[in-house]
């Protein structure tokens, strides 16, 4: 076999010779390699798969007749919610289509989801489904009512409760209960075992735990055999196969799959990367199924996997386990993204141990290693007959699709990824290059490629030249068009957020200013990095560190909350250089966590690696290490960019904030013995619950009418407990004057909460007062000027009134107008203490529909430590684009007033003016001061609530000074001359500014 490189495009050419005794042939390309093996050679067993293959079983379907092939020239191509309504309708066979796409772009045929019967027989695009009788509304089964369901989802699945005090409470409840002839009104439920009984009767989601074991089967000592040998390992798992339909077939997720793969063109031409369908790996993948006549029309559904090591328990023996994951390809990112139970928990693999004088023993390696390969590839077998002929399955829109499964990306951290494909520590599990030269250009590994080595080279120059163990056998080798080069995704929170940024670049900077001072200098000057981080002003949204970053137990969170505001910390301290490497990694980060990149994006991409790869030179000469392979990682970015769409739908993050719901919180209600298989129940009693809700949601049952009064609030609980699921995120539904209490979020983070989801997609962005006025603050304007210090304010407002009436005059003619044309105010007003913005992010945590909550306070006291007035953007000159369309400005009071019936909403505002045009050129980050009159008091005025976008985050430009011990976050914008706006704050901010 030869290759050659083509480094500009990373893709890698040659001549495939079949490796089948007796056959001969030679391939032009590896795809035809696959497909010439699969066709010609199906029923060859090849010499490395670990598993003999299963025998194919045909699905209970009607094989299409030949097909007939249409042409149609699409310039820009939408993904369409339903394909099949552009092919003309046939009853027999399945519509199909050459789309030959404009762009360079080759013609290709694939598969388009056609609508089928339950036995696979394709119908009318335009056919109804075949939907089962319904249900009566009435027909809460297993339970008798809604308070029954509402009381064990309440009960069980989000307050947790312990067996012990369901008991209790429930007695309480019925002795609290009567009737109205005076009779006692029984509970709910009268234990909390008839209310286990009625969650196990739930009919969805009923997919049964299993389990087999694994045991050594290799060479052993003659004599002190190691336990490890004689071990049994227990693998539990539900099967995956039937996970995947359940979450197909759900009526929430129809509008978040995807059916067909696409190319996403804007109006200009330029492609868009979102959800993995929109990527060139399905769009292949697809193109191969298509390739066999049988699959015509068929639905290509990949199922993405990810697995990590958790340990529920340091002090009582480091009690660890293994859970997999999986979840549909063709569900949206935004919907895997949300926790909205689009990732399920489908096995808990075995974690085999041996003490000290067997840890390092290569048999144990070994045995570990493959250990880990079987067990997934015993797992994922029911995959294995639909993956060449399709199967059957039913969609949440009520239609049957024939379906090809295909094994997809894989989620992983590094450690994982050596594991899945079986390299050696350091080496890069997508390239050739050498641990100590990763950023130079390399080969990308691939199956064949890895193949032909194991056949030609000894394991120990396998192991020092290319990096390969050679007795591992990956489990995508059982399985057709699966490569584990191919399929190992990115994962952002490992790589970029806690690898590069945290472990490299945070600890160079330490090290740096270790080396260039004296111990009591260095302890200085890292304890006012500690006391500026400390002082960043508060904002929605911002997990503050009062004590700086030094501290121990860091995680995910922590390390994002650190990234917007470590900039301006640095500034002074570090050369130049270092700055500019930091602000290079922030930009890169920033872009490629965006929810749709486009080939500009990728652009801009490249250009940011290329400066921080030139300016983290600066770090060289102080003893650190550059060629790192989380670091490294981010070469490859761009290529599973365009590979697998956004990778924030790809991120680890997503099954690590899973092991909360599905390892830890189950283990914490365990008995703690034996706790697995309790975990198990705790799991498939959840999952009924939820998947119950959807179920009676989708037949308009929750209905909050039919509660009695005392229960109404579920309905409310419900709505909060969805909020907090989604992205994550913390949420706080409280409004007016109620107290927001800090969030604990590690021993010295606290974090702003979050406010709930918003549902919808159509508000670009709107800002309304909290729904409650503060009747503890001023009521009319003389009280209103005292308490905020503005003695104008009555004139400010009478102008701001005149403007609303004349609205073909500027701001500026309005200041000009004589006093007595202006209008006369009413004597009362009212105060708020926040306002709420709503605009689109989808990037940040925000709902399934991409629209996030943000509150915008301004109160005389937060947190009964001192006043808070947050800054935000309010738009001033709509007929510019860009940033300078809207200037910064600090909220002095929130208030309403009424005028010839009609509410004015308002905020008094202290403006900011921009420090120059052009971004700072170390942080990245423009500048703006407090504008002052020529009498040298602030420039305040009154404007509109709807003039306001959302809020903006200001950091100190801190300069060569020390920051002072005694100085707190809340004297942070009173305290300096100039600020950053800080377009690190979150994604949106980031575009934005």
């Amino acid at each position: 076999m030869s290759f050659l490189s083509n480094p500009s495009e990373g893709r890698t050419w040659g001549r495939y010779d079949c490796r089948v005794p007796g056959c001969g042939a030679e391939i032009a390309s590896k795809s035809g390699l696959t497909q010439h093996t699969n066709r010609v050679h199906r029923r060859i067993i090849r010499s490395r798969r670990f598993h003999q293959p299963a025998p194919a079983s045909v699905p209970s379907s009607v094989p299409p007749p030949p097909v007939q092939h249409h042409s149609q020239s699409l310039p820009v191509r939408q993904p369409p919610q339903d394909p099949q309504d552009h092919s003309p309708p046939r009853t027999s066979s399945p519509p199909s289509f050459d789309f030959f796409l404009p762009y360079k772009c080759p013609p290709i045929t694939f598969s388009s989801a056609s609508k089928c019967n339950v036995h696979g027989e394709y119908v009318s695009p335009s056919s109804q489904p075949d939907l089962p009788p319904p249900r009566s509304p009435s027909d809460w089964f297993p339970f008798n009512n809604q308070v029954e369901f509402e009381t064990a989802d309440l009960l069980y699945r989000r307050v947790q409760m312990s067996a012990t005090h369901i008991d209790a409470l429930l007695a309480v409840w019925g002795a609290s209960l009567t009737k109205e002839d005076g009779s006692e009104l029984p509970p709910p439920f009268l234990d909390h075992d008839k209310m286990y009984k009625a969650i196990d009767k739930i009919e969805h989601c009923d997919v049964a735990w299993e389990t087999f074991n694994v045991s050594y089967q290799g060479p052993r000592p003659s004599q002190n055999i190691p336990t490890w040998m004689d071990g049994k390992y227990d693998v539990w798992f539900r099967d995956p196969r039937e996970v995947i339909k359940n979450i197909l077939s759900r009526p929430d997720m129809k509008d978040d799959i995807d059916l067909t793969p696409y190319r996403d063109y804007d109006e200009a031409g330029v492609r868009q990367y979102e959800n993995m369908f929109s990527g060139d790996w399905a769009w292949d993948q697809a193109t191969r199924i298509s390739e066999d006549p049988s699959t015509h029309g068929a639905t290509f559904v990949p199922f993405i996997m990810g697995s990590d090591k958790t340990t529920v328990s340091v002090a009582t023996g480091a009690t660890e386990y293994y859970p997999l994951y999986i979840s549909p390809g063709n569900i949206h990112n935004t919907a895997r993204r949300a926790r909205r139970n689009a990732v399920a928990l489908v096995g808990f693999l075995s974690v085999p141990k041996a003490d000290e004088s067997c840890a390092d023993d290569p048999q144990f390696r070994h045995f570990r290693r493959q250990l880990y390969h079987t067990s997934l590839s015993t797992i994922l077998q029911a995959f294995k007959p639909g993956m060449t002929q399709p199967e059957v399955v039913l969609f949440g829109d009520g239609h049957y699709r024939r379906v090809v499964w295909g094994v997809g990306p894989y989620i992983a951290d590094y450690p994982e990824q050596v594991l899945l494909a079986g390299i050696v520590q350091g080496w890069c599990p997508r390239c050739l290059a050498f641990p100590d030269r990763l950023d130079d250009h390399a080969l990308r590994r691939c199956q064949e490629h890895t193949e032909a080595l194991i056949e030609e080279y000894h394991p120990g120059v396998l192991w020092s030249s290319y990096g390969i163990i050679a007795n591992v056998v990956p489990f995508t080798n059982d399985f057709p068009r699966a490569d584990i080069h191919e399929l190992i995704a990115p994962d952002l929170l490992h790589q970029l957020i806690k690898g590069t940024f945290k472990d490299h670049l945070v600890e160079w900077v330490c090290r740096y200013l270790k080396s260039q001072h004296t111990r009591r200098d260095y302890k200085k000057i890292m304890a006012d990095i500690d006391r500026r981080i400390a002082v960043a002003a508060p904002f929605a949204g911002l997990r503050r560190f009062p004590q700086g970053r030094g501290f121990k137990q860091w995680t995910g969170d922590d390390s994002k909350a650190l990234m917007k505001v470590y900039l301006p910390a640095i500034e002074n301290h570090v050369p130049d250089g270092m700055v500019r490497a930091v602000r290079a990694f922030l930009e890169f980060c920033y872009l490629v966590r965006r929810n749709t990149l486009t080939d500009t994006d990728i652009t801009a991409l490249q250009r940011a690696l290329d400066s921080f790869h030139h300016h983290r030179e600066s770090f060289r000469d102080f003893g650190v290490t550059l060629s790192l392979p989380r670091q490294h990682s981010l070469v490859h970015y761009i290529y599973l960019v365009q590979q697998f769409g956004a990778p924030n739908g790809l991120c680890s993050s997503i099954t690590e904030s899973k092991h909360i719901e599905a390892v830890k919180e189950p283990w914490r209600r365990s008995s703690r013995f034996n706790a697995l298989g309790q975990m198990l129940t705790t799991n498939q009693r959840l999952d009924k619950l939820k998947a119950a809700r959807v179920d009676f949601a989708a037949r308009g049952m929750l209905n909050s009418s039919v509660l009695p009064r005392r229960l109404r609030m579920l309905q409310t609980l419900d709505a909060q407990d969805s909020s907090q699921d989604t992205q994550h995120a913390e949420p706080n539904t409280t409004n007016g004057l109620q107290v927001y209490e800090p969030v604990s979020c590690s021993v010295q983070a606290t974090e702003e909460q979050e406010e709930p989801e918003v549902d919808g997609t159509t508000i670009t962005a709107e800002v309304n007062l909290a729904a409650k006025s503060n009747t503890q603050r001023a009521r009319d304007f003389d009280a209103l000027a005292a308490e905020i210090s503005v003695q104008n304010i009555r004139r400010l407002t009478r102008r701001f009134l005149y403007a609303q009436l004349h609205p073909d005059i500027t701001r500026r003619t309005a200041r000009s107008v004589r006093p007595q044309d202006l209008p006369n105010l009413p004597e009362t007003l009212r105060v708020y203490d926040s306002a709420v913005s709503i605009y689109r992010a989808p990037s940040d945590l925000c709902g399934s529909g991409g629209l996030k909550r943000e509150r915008i306070r301004s109160t005389p006291l937060w947190r009964n430590e001192a006043p808070r007035n947050d800054c935000a953007f309010v738009v001033t000159r709509p007929d510019v684009d860009g940033i300078f369309s809207m200037e910064v400005a600090r909220i002095l009071a929130f208030f309403s007033f009424r005028y010839e019936g009609c509410v004015y909403p308002c905020a008094v505002v202290h403006w900011y003016n921009w420090d120059g045009d052009e971004r700072d050129e170390n942080t990245g980050m423009y500048v703006v001061r407090p504008s002052m009159t020529a009498s040298n008091s602030r420039h305040v005025e009154v404007v509109h609530v709807d003039s306001l976008v959302r809020g903006a985050h200001l950091l100190p430009v801190f300069g060569g000074q020390l920051i002072p011990k005694d100085m707190k976050c809340y004297h942070s914008l009173d305290s300096f001359e100039a600020f950053y706006v800080n377009r690190f704050a979150d994604h949106h901010a980031y575009e934005l500014a």
